[in-house]
């Protein structure tokens, strides 16, 4: 072999040597992004599913003290007791919403203010710190609802999760009211 032969080999050693160095950097670098990105998305999820969780339990105990305080059930606890849970479902909520603040897609965080405003009023009617009517708290919770479905869409959005939870496939519902408390002018 002579030596032009012997130093194109060496070349081409070389030269296959620095090709798998730069791919298996390429490649380590792509799956290093992408852990990157899924374990955000993975806590985002969270977040995003805790915020829910702490929007629904809030209007929960919201619907709890309401209907104690206008007579609508019976409740085994006092007042003073449901006013208590109340305030432990607003604490969990202000921290989910913390959460979603610093994880959150803009879309996303604007809509938790959206929901978090008409939620504001469902505890503020529930407390006594506004007035309205049964037909006004039902407008309310249908509101807020509504609001929890655009929530959905835009964490959905920023998760690049395809599809909808509302539109053509996915009409709207209605809230659900035992028969003896609908009315025949409900909206």
């Amino acid at each position: 072999m002579s030596t032009g032969e012997q130093l194109v080999t060496i070349a081409a050693v070389l030269l296959g040597a620095l090709m798998t160095h730069v791919t298996n950097y390429l490649m380590e670098r792509s799956r290093n992004r992408y852990q990157l990105l899924t374990r955000w998305d993975d806590k985002k999820i969270d977040a995003y599913g805790d915020y829910v969780d702490a929007v629904k339990a809030r209007i929960a105990m919201s619907v709890r003290l309401y209907e104690s305080r206008e007579g609508l059930s019976g409740s085994e606890r006092s007042e003073h007791d449901l006013r208590e849970d109340l305030s432990e479902a607003s604490r969990a909520w202000g921290g989910s919403f913390e959460r979603v603040m610093l994880l959150g897609g803009d879309d996303a965080i604007e809509a938790g203010h959206e929901l978090n405003t008409v939620v504001a009023e469902i505890v503020w009617q529930a407390t006594g710190k506004i007035g309205g009517s049964l037909d006004s708290w039902r407008r309310r919770n249908r509101t807020a609802f509504r609001a929890i479905n655009a929530f959905h869409e835009a964490a959905r959005q920023d998760l690049g999760i395809q599809g909808s939870v509302t539109g053509e496939r996915h009409p709207e519902r209605d809230l659900l009211l035992p028969p003896s408390r609908q009315t025949s002018d409900d909206d």
